[in-house]
């Protein structure tokens, strides 16, 4: 999985899979989907049904990124 650039964040909708959110930060899917069943991911999850989404404002904050 390739990592995302800043320049990419700009484009990001208001809310982003937990896939879109561990390719910006880094994470394997595996070990983003790990940390978010223990409740570990390091942004606010929102479930929705059975998958996972994460603000995207609270994506950047984490990242540094206004």
């Amino acid at each position: 999985m390739q990592t995302m650039q800043y320049k990419d964040l700009d484009t990001l909708p208001t809310v982003v899979s937990i896939m879109t959110a561990a390719r910006a930060l880094g994470l394997s899917r595996t070990y983003a989907y790990e940390l978010a069943k223990r409740g570990d991911f390091p942004c606010r999850i929102i479930r929705v049904g059975t998958t996972y989404r994460v603000p995207t404002a609270e994506l950047r904050k984490l990242l540094g990124v206004t």
